[in-house]
């Protein structure tokens, strides 16, 4: 692993920092690394405001996405939303339907099938809102592409919005509006929503023409957090605020459908690292599995009961995904091997029977492994459907789009994508992508990195220290949890591996006239002959506290170990 040390700190911007806040100057060292310069930068980091919220306003076509809506409910006309079977697109969509509905009753869902209709916008969903006579249909967090759908659905007299933070594609679609703050045209002060941030600027847009404040709509962010921490978008400026509110609301268990998939789980107290690892997993085994309609049916549940029987079939479907995805990611590393494909820059892999809803797993499972750009193909009708994923500082998107003459469609972010193409395609396709691949991939692409704050000494790490660094939460892309690193160090003795395999490596460690400091490095265990060795030793970590038996400690938190003193 390569360590990557973030730029030092200015040091007169760190002391005037320290002095205006009366803050350690490691604290002020820390802020300024993340752009803050000033007392009150500092003061909206640490208190986060929903009033800070930027008028919604200011996003292109918003003033006609609420008009639209507001006739829609004037002339009582039926609505549809429509949204993708992920995380971010089933709680957009329970977001919107429930606000609606709390007004205006005359409010349905859809979900497109995974396996029937495919990812984003269907001609199955739209035909649907024909047959059942909806006038208007609000996409969440897709149809940022549907330019002939949209054309499709206005000749059967259905007007369309389209609420996406995807990338566009050449043109928009013909909709009524089409919000999205990575239109080229659309001024939007922040572009890093997910595609239910984008629906609650539109809530938030409607309760304004209430007359309501933004406060208001302090209960819905919930889903607003769930769905930040799922699609890993960037937990800064809009984002950090409403995941902020959203973990209060998380753990006030007011929601009776996130309460009941949280009594499964059973965890005190959510942060953002237990909504990526524990309750999206869930949410997402719907959609995988069976249907994402029943993460739907669970979020806006009002009866707590219902909520309960729902959440225990979605932990079953859970379950079931656990043991699909594990089945498959052995089969695609066989497969890797038994081709003799280790040394490629790519990994492309196709086995006609995966299971589609998990294909996108196995590849952040094989790109773990193999530390490359991934695609794990299935079939999915007459077509093979893939998911991709990448390593940090690869585009995936853009060795896609050079590789469009194989591909039907696609679309996607910088790490993840998705596509499809035809059969006879397929090993073209697989050529061509790793040409691309080995054409623009660097030597440093090819080697997992950790980025460091920067160097301490273990007398720094206190009692104070960590109470002030939890502050700094929530974290996430753009504003992970701070990492340090310490050295020389010893072992005191105490060092042994621990978990079932011995996977993992508990250690207390000495530096100069500090410790001995107890630590835990998950999945380090075979560094044991190192720190036992005798020769001093350098660690990466973050700093936490350790809940035991009622009492709590520091410890620390290690990532990487080495004998040799970090450059």
């Amino acid at each position: 692993m390569r360590w990557i040390y973030k730029p030092k700190p200015d040091s007169e911007s760190t002391a005037a920092l320290a002095d205006s806040l009366n803050v350690d100057p490691l604290i002020a060292g820390l802020l300024v690394q993340r752009g803050i310069l000033d007392y009150e930068q500092a003061r909206l980091f640490f208190r986060p405001q929903l009033q800070h919220l930027h008028d919604p306003f200011l996003m292109r076509d918003m003033d006609l996405a609420t008009a639209r809506i507001e006739s829609a409910i004037r002339n009582e006309e039926r609505i549809l939303v429509y949204g993708d079977y992920d995380v971010d697109g089933t709680t957009a969509v329970s977001l919107l339907v429930d606000y609606l509905v709390s007004y205006y009753p005359h409010v349905a869902s859809y979900i497109p099938d995974r396996y029937l209709e495919g990812y984003g916008i269907s001609y199955r969903g739209i035909d649907f809102a024909a047959d059942n006579e909806f006038q208007l249909i609000i996409a969440l967090d897709c149809g940022i592409k549907a330019v002939d759908q949209v054309a499709y659905a206005s000749q059967k007299g259905i007007h369309f919005i389209i609420c996406d933070h995807h990338r566009p594609g050449d043109r928009l679609p013909e909709a009524v509006a089409v919000l999205d703050p990575k239109r080229d045209d659309c001024t939007y002060p922040y572009s890093d929503l997910c595609g239910c941030g984008v629906g609650f600027k539109l809530i938030q847009a409607l309760q304004y023409n209430k007359g309501h404040s933004v406060e208001s709509l302090r209960p819905y962010l919930d889903l607003v957090a769930v769905a930040i921490a799922a699609d890993i978008v960037p937990i800064t400026g809009e984002n950090r605020i409403l995941t902020h509110y959203g973990l209060q609301v998380v753990n006030e268990r007011t929601r009776p459908g996130l309460r009941a998939l949280m009594q499964e789980i059973n965890r005190d107290h959510y942060q953002v690292s237990d909504l990526v690892f524990q309750l999206a997993p869930r949410l997402n085994a719907a959609g995988r599995m069976q249907h994402g309609d029943q993460a739907v049916q669970l979020l806006t549940a009002r009866d707590y009961n219902l909520a309960a029987e729902l959440a225990r079939e979605i932990e079953l479907l859970n379950q079931e995904r656990k043991g699909t995805d594990k089945q498959m990611t052995e089969e695609a590393l066989a497969m890797i091997s038994e081709d003799g494909e280790e040394s490629r820059m790519s990994t492309v892999v196709y086995r006609d029977s995966w299971h589609k809803g998990v294909i996108g797993i196995v590849a952040s499972r094989l790109m773990e492994t193999y530390y490359r750009p991934t695609l794990v193909f299935t079939r999915s009708g007459d077509k093979l459907a893939a998911s991709a994923r990448s390593v940090r500082g690869f585009d995936v998107y853009q060795a896609l789009e050079a590789c469009a003459d194989y591909i039907e469609q696609f679309g996607g972010h910088t790490y993840a994508a998705g596509l499809t193409l035809q059969e006879d395609m397929y090993e073209a396709f697989k050529g061509r992508f790793e040409a691309v691949v080995s054409e623009t991939l660097l030597p440093e692409h090819r080697e997992p990195q950790i980025q460091i704050d920067m160097p301490v000494h273990l007398r720094e790490m206190t009692p104070k220290l960590a109470r002030i660094l939890k502050e700094f939460a929530p974290f996430g892309p753009g504003n992970p949890s701070p990492v340090f690193t310490a050295g020389p160090l010893r072992d005191s003795g105490y060092a042994r591996t621990v978990g079932e395999n011995g996977d993992h490596l508990k250690l207390a460690v000495l530096q100069e006239d500090a410790g001995p400091f107890g630590g835990i490095g998950f999945g380090l265990g075979k560094h044991l002959g190192l720190v036992k060795g005798g020769a001093p030793f350098w660690v990466v970590f973050s700093l936490e506290e350790n809940a035991w038996k009622g009492k709590t400690s520091l410890q620390l938190k290690i990532r990487d170990i080495t004998g040799e003193p970090p450059q």
